[in-house]
């Protein structure tokens, strides 16, 4: 599904089917009708959205949202995580990392007594593990510098520990990092706050599964646009 919303009012001004260029025609068409150009966009990884943006809005400054990075990330990270503990032939050290990908994706500052210490014996019981989970940390503390000078170095600085890692998964997101590095550093010329763009996705998780899954489409869009009461910066 593709979601367009307003980042400045996070009013949902466009949905379409599918994650394709093709989805977000629709939207473009409809953009024509409004002379105000476009500032910027945030953006996910996924090269088709960046591909539409580049050929329809040129001028816009292109953002790789910081949510989807993050979550890109923990995605590899609990894949990482599974492939160890399914590896490991000591139980009682696999023990440790069973029932902990909650504990490895999330803010350490949100887990309690008992959650920190399940996560620390989970990560003292494997090295590799603890090196993904440290670079995880410090990957999130990317967009909190001061400066975008100070954030290209804290991307480099994230990169060259990943390359010496050892670890084959931390080096192949490395090239990831490389591939959308200015998208993902234009974050500190626009400052596009990403929270928007979470709570409109778990809205729409929200309303899809109280629905058990709208079949009609045009009744489901209604309804997330519906959810959010900003009004549109221009429909049609």
């Amino acid at each position: 599904m593709t979601v367009v919303i307003d980042m400045k009012t996070s009013a949902v001004i466009y949905t379409e089917k599918g994650k394709k260029a093709e989805s977000l025609d629709g939207f473009w068409k409809r953009k024509l009708r409004c002379k105000k150009p476009i500032e910027a966009v945030a953006t996910d990884m996924g090269q088709a959205y960046i591909s539409s943006v580049k050929q329809h809005a040129p001028k816009a400054k292109l953002v790789i949202d910081r949510f989807h990075v993050v979550k890109r990330f923990n995605e590899k990270l609990t894949e990482f995580r599974r492939e160890l503990q399914n590896s490991m032939s000591n139980k009682n050290d696999a023990q440790y990392l069973k029932n902990t990908r909650w504990l490895l994706v999330s803010n350490p500052d949100r887990l309690d007594e008992q959650g920190q210490a399940r996560l620390e014996r989970a990560l003292a019981a494997n090295q590799p593990l603890a090196v993904v989970y440290y670079l995880k940390e410090k990957l999130r503390m990317l967009w909190s510098q001061p400066s975008k000078i100070e954030g290209e170095r804290w991307l480099e600085s994230w990169i060259d520990e990943a390359n010496h890692s050892g670890i084959v998964m931390l080096e192949k997101f490395t090239k990831t990092l490389r591939k959308h590095k200015d998208g993902i550093l234009a974050f500190y010329d626009e400052r596009m706050n990403s929270g928007r763009v979470e709570g409109v996705n778990n809205r729409i998780k929200t309303l899809n599964k109280v629905a058990y899954g709208y079949r009609d489409w045009e009744f489901f869009e209604l309804k997330i646009k519906a959810s959010h009461e900003a009004k549109y910066r221009f429909s049609g």
